[in-house]
């Protein structure tokens, strides 16, 4: 399995390797993007059955990634040589096209052109060409593609699937496919992500907002919270790095608390004394953060956008994401109304009580046991 160190994928990783150690599977666990921190390594290390591999290669979505990511091909081939895994788990795309001689599973939990469509509000440009086409290609060439949303999976079969792949791809048993159109991605299906209950226990809560991510990702929208959170009377929390790692500038706020980054444990703590979790994303193709303070005990506050929607159904309250009065105006209502908001939490908590490792690790096991049974790749 593969997994990069550096946004939610590795929370997504570790659940679920956790999970299948708990059933007795051994997974080789490869790394990328930039090095393991302290909490991460130590975290791994605890879990029997899982051995780590790690690298920092440069990530398919960084920029100019394309030495890096020919480099970390090799270096999965040739762990796979020395391995033999029954199959081959990649949480990203361009690796699907290797040739791998295991059944290939890419998984997609976001990417670079659903991103810009919801962010920016219009088409990728023409630089980001490239990336289509090595994305297409792993795709394509893929024994099962997974999403964790129908939003995210109908996302990457708009983008993707009209795109042929440069060269034909081979499918288990070495036979070639012709370019495919939208309903040919093989085995696609959604299987959620999840989290551990217990990670997240509900407090007695206290009167803030609580918010967590990056204050410069434009998709988490953190810059319409600050906003929404002038004049009202209660303090508005937010838990993430404001360093952008690109420019180096450091994002301010100005009516929001900023609590920097906390570690996963000390994140947990605030989101179980927060009243109401906001998320105003304008994209966000599950929501780890916000399945995390609804398990938390939080009533959620988030961008109505269709995976979200998707996701928590009536558990959850939506707002439009460019419109900081219709967030302060719910984020004010629900505080000033504590029966509706606990209502709305105990709803979150319920659906989010759903979303179990459990359910998460038996689909993953049925899909691996179809595949294993493919006859292996011909290199």
């Amino acid at each position: 399995m593969t997994t990069d160190t550096v946004g939610g994928v590795w929370s997504y990783a570790l659940e679920l390797c956790r999970a299948l150690c708990s059933r007795g599977v051994c997974v080789d666990l490869a790394t990328m993007g930039a090095p393991l921190s302290g909490a991460q390594g130590q975290e791994a290390r605890a879990l029997p059955g899982l051995t780590v591999h790690e690298s920092t290669w440069r990530l398919e979505w960084m920029d100019a990634p394309w030495d890096d990511v020919r480099a970390a091909g090799e270096w999965l081939l040739s762990l796979e040589a020395r391995l033999s895994p029954d199959v081959v788990h990649l949480n990203g795309y361009c690796h699907g096209a290797g040739p791998f001689r295991a059944p290939v599973l890419v998984v997609a939990h976001s990417c670079v052109l659903s991103w810009w469509e919801a962010v920016k509000g219009e088409a990728a440009p023409a630089c980001y060409q490239r990336y289509r086409e090595e994305v297409a290609k792993g795709l394509h060439a893929a024994s099962a593609v997974v999403a964790p949303t129908r939003a995210m999976l109908d996302a990457v079969r708009r983008h993707y699937c009209a795109v042929p792949p440069s060269r034909a791809s081979l499918r288990p048993g070495g036979h070639e496919d012709a370019p495919r159109g939208v309903s040919a991605f093989p085995s696609a299906r959604v299987i959620p992500n999840a989290r551990r209950a217990e990670d997240f226990v509900p407090a007695a809560k206290e009167r803030f907002v609580l918010a967590a991510g990056r204050l410069w990702d434009e998709a988490k929208n953190l810059a319409t919270l600050d906003a929404a959170a002038a004049g009202l009377p209660f303090d508005v929390h937010v838990a993430g790095a404001a360093l952008h790692p690109g420019s180096g500038a450091v994002v301010a706020t100005r009516n929001t608390r900023p609590l920097g980054h906390l570690p996963p444990p000390v994140l947990a703590r605030w989101m179980s004394r927060a009243s109401i979790y906001a998320l105003p994303a304008r994209y966000e193709p599950f929501g780890l953060s916000a399945l995390e303070a609804a398990l938390a005990g939080c009533a959620l506050v988030l961008g109505d956008i269709p995976s979200l929607r998707e996701v928590w159904g009536d558990a959850a309250c939506f707002v439009p994401p460019d419109e900081p009065r219709a967030l302060a105006r719910a984020l004010h209502f629900l505080m000033s109304h504590p029966n509706e908001r606990e209502a709305l939490a105990a709803r979150g908590r319920q659906r989010a009580l759903t979303f179990t490792p459990g359910r998460m690790v038996e689909a993953y096991l049925g899909l691996y046991a179809s595949l294993s049974r493919l006859e292996r790749r011909v290199s």
